[in-house]
């Protein structure tokens, strides 16, 4: 889907939100998106299922596969929009660090 069409909304849920972290489940139906956004904080992401993702930043496009189980970190400063690009639904947490 281009990024000219409007894509169906990735669902953020916070789960836990204190003074050292924020804990956000996100599940995406296909072709959901979050939305271009840049992280001010340094972030953990947990895949719950299988996660296909389609990563658009200022670089262009790329695929990414991700087990589920399976771990990364990102900076502080990224700045992107998360797509599934996947037939599938998809989700995962996401444990931004405040300190």
């Amino acid at each position: 889907m281009s990024r000219f069409h409007a894509r169906p909304p990735a669902v953020s849920t916070v789960l836990q939100d204190d003074d050292r972290c924020r804990v956000t489940r996100w599940d995406f139906q296909p072709g959901a998106d979050t939305g271009w956004h840049r992280h001010g904080m340094a972030y953990l992401v947990i895949p719950m299922t299988h996660c296909s993702f389609l990563i658009e930043d200022a670089a262009g496009e790329r695929r990414v596969e991700v087990a589920a189980g399976a771990t990364y970190t990102r900076p502080e400063g990224v700045e992107h929009n998360v797509v599934n690009g996947g037939t599938e639904p998809m989700s995962f947490i996401e444990v931004e660090f405040k300190r």
